[in-house]
């Protein structure tokens, strides 16, 4: 289906999902359908704004993940016109029944983006830490840092890569070469 509204064959599509036991099996119903996977370590939030941008070459991140990630890739993906879904995962009974008393009322809601992030004035901000697909990591050089961001925002589908050189020690900072 994915491949389908991309105008891809399946082999085409690339999927990033967390290396963990927990998605086993969703690896492997991945690969059988024919599909790339890139397998990661840890920070899922970039590799689902690569899937809405050109050029990564991530069609789709799929999986397991934390709540507050979610919650961060759906503000990315409104700015960017973007779909995530995703829902509750409980690890057992006592989970669920917390959520039902958080006032959860459909523990099996798929939520989509404008559940997860509303309002029209939105404004989303990241730097890469470490080097990754879509950004740079953190580069440190004598008197300062070299830092790579993303800013953007919903309302005018503003987007912006941010290549900023901060000085901390300016005695230190001979000629700045970009």
């Amino acid at each position: 289906m994915l491949a389908e509204a991309l105008g891809r064959r399946i082999s085409d599509i690339t999927v990033v999902i967390l290396d963990r036991p927990r998605h086993a099996d969703l690896i492997a119903e991945v690969r059988k359908a024919g599909a790339r996977i890139k397998l990661i370590s840890d920070g899922d939030v970039a590799p689902a704004i690569s899937a809405a941008v050109s050029g990564p070459g991530v069609q789709a991140v799929m999986g397991i993940g934390g709540a507050p990630e979610g919650v961060l890739t759906a503000a990315a993906l409104r700015c960017l016109g973007g779909e995530i879904q995703g829902r509750f995962w409980y690890r057992n009974d006592g989970e669920r029944q917390q959520a039902k008393e958080m006032g959860i009322s459909d523990p099996d809601r798929i939520y989509r983006t404008e559940d997860l992030v509303r309002g029209k004035s939105l404004v989303f901000a990241a730097t890469g830490i470490t080097d990754g697909d879509l950004f740079r990591g953190v580069r440190l050089f004598g008197g300062g840092v070299r830092t790579h961001s993303l800013v953007m925002t919903a309302s005018g589908r503003q987007i912006r890569f941010v290549d900023a050189i901060h000085i901390q020690d300016p005695s230190r900072v001979g000629v700045i070469r970009l």
